[in-house]
């Protein structure tokens, strides 16, 4: 079309530090399905080719939960993605889960990334001071190009602590108009794209309230969304988890608006020729840790993933061991959406580091009824409230030893039926010994002799896995929508 000015946006969100090819899951009829995907340097590949076809008039953004999630990158703080992150000539972030390591550490991270972190709702408690850019404007074939980041800012709500020492976050959506307002009339831009980790359901409500966006990148929810969505005239799109794929959004322009797009929710598939310069980079930064991450410590019957809201088979090996662990009566662990699939076989550590990597301490706690049904309506309130700006998932809390029978629409504090331990109804006033791990497990408000036991969640896997060889770890109907 004459006069026509074309560029392309990439998106990559929540790829959990996950350097290199890994199991991933796919629905296929009634079934789930694995197949090897991922790594930075297959979607270095990926990126170059996009560059190549576009005539460089490429946007490549990164919405967040990238330096967190595999043992490697917890083990450095974050510190070994930075050269590989650095080499994918990326030109904006926003954050959630690298906030893990504290501020201070993760402040310093940011600083030595060659790209701007982007964040208009995390603030200084003591100055009220931005930690971060709100925006910085990109000019991409002669058009000027506004990128506003909005952090998740679920991290002092339901995160340890220690993930928000000396700041706050703000939902951002306050925020956003005077900043649009400054790109339009002041940066003189033509476009405003939204590099959000809030959540596709908050993101919509939000979009629905602030105008003035033309494109939002979504995170933290983990769609797979393949095709975009408009929310009036913004286009959303939000590709997967894991580093398994690429957003790719071709748009034209004419006259400062746009008249056509295109877009691919890309598969970075293992047959991809991986780019060698980030695979070296790659190869480096693992290096200390193969042989160890490598050793076989179990073997597996069933395929444990975290691929299902209400119930996953991954978590459920995760209560089990905490279970004969602790000799507890229940058992907790929060709703984490990362975590490769672990398909039928050997299991190495490398995986359970998969599951955990934190590899916190077994815990437990004494909870009356009457708290757990407070803190699982809480959880249900938190995961499928009828207000996205409500939601602060993770899917539902994952437990063992007891059964929920909850109806998902009702209003909150109102959702659970029937809660039963064993074959007993739950009872308000008795207590229950519950084994769990790090405070989203059983937050720190519920229960009383609370105990970090000495052992960890990495060794307890272990001594698990040696007693129950294959392992069995299949779906128990613990939470049921009725």
């Amino acid at each position: 079309m004459s006069g026509s000015n074309k560029f392309t946006i990439v998106q990559m969100n929540d790829s959990h530090a996950y350097f290199d090819l890994h199991q991933e899951m796919f629905w296929q009829g009634a079934r789930a399905v694995y197949r090897l995907a991922g790594g930075y340097a297959r979607i270095a590949a990926i990126v170059k080719q996009i560059r190549a076809e576009s005539q460089g008039r490429v946007l490549f953004c990164d919405c967040g939960d990238t330096i967190h999630g595999t043992y490697p990158a917890l083990n450095t703080q974050g510190r070994d993605l930075i050269p590989i992150l650095n080499s994918l000539g990326l030109d904006a972030m926003t954050a959630h889960w690298e906030f893990a390591y504290g501020p201070r550490v993760f402040q310093q991270r940011a600083t030595e990334l060659e790209y701007p972190m982007l964040a208009n709702n995390v603030y200084e408690k003591e100055t009220s001071k931005p930690v971060f850019q709100a925006y910085v404007v990109k000019e991409i074939g002669g058009l000027r190009i506004g990128l506003v980041g909005i952090a998740s800012n679920i991290v002092d709500k339901t995160m340890p602590p220690s993930y928000s020492e000396g700041i706050s976050f703000t939902l951002g959506k306050d925020e956003l108009p005077p900043i649009i307002d400054v790109l339009r009339t002041q940066e003189k831009v033509d476009f405003v794209v939204l590099v959000s980790h809030l959540g596709f359901p908050q993101e919509m409500k939000l979009l629905s309230e602030v105008h003035g966006i033309d494109i939002c990148l979504s995170g933290h929810t983990h769609n797979r969304l393949y095709k975009p969505v408009l929310n009036g005239k913004t286009i959303v799109i939000q590709s997967g988890c894991h580093g398994s794929f690429l957003g790719r959004l071709d748009l034209e322009v004419v006259g400062g608006q746009i008249v056509d797009y295109r877009h691919r929710l890309i598969e970075v598939e293992a047959a991809t020729q991986p780019d060698p310069t980030v695979d070296e980079l790659i190869r480096q930064a693992l290096a200390p840790y193969k042989n160890d991450l490598a050793e076989v410590v179990g073997e597996t019957v069933t395929a444990l993933n975290r691929g299902t809201t209400l119930e996953a088979t991954m978590d459920n090996f995760l209560l089990k061991t905490l279970l004969e662990n602790t000799g507890a009566q229940l058992a907790f662990s929060n709703g984490w959406r990362y975590g490769a699939p672990i398909v039928p076989g050997q299991i190495t550590l490398n995986d359970l580091y998969n599951i955990i990597p934190m590899n916190p301490p077994v815990s437990t706690v004494e909870l009356t009824g009457e708290e757990i049904r407070a803190m699982l309506e809480e959880n249900l309130e938190r995961t499928f409230s009828c207000d996205p700006y409500e939601q602060m998932g993770g899917y539902v809390k994952r437990c063992l030893g007891l059964n929920v029978y909850f109806k998902i629409e009702n209003p909150p504090g109102r959702r659970i039926q029937k809660l039963f331990a064993g074959i007993e109804e739950v009872r308000p006033g008795r207590s229950y010994t519950a084994a769990f791990v790090t405070p989203q497990g059983v937050p720190q408000k519920y229960g009383r002799i609370r105990e970090n036991r000495p052992e960890r969640i990495i060794d307890a896997m272990r001594k698990y896995l040696s007693v129950h060889r294959p392992l069995h770890a299949e779906l128990r109907r613990t939470f049921v929508a009725v």
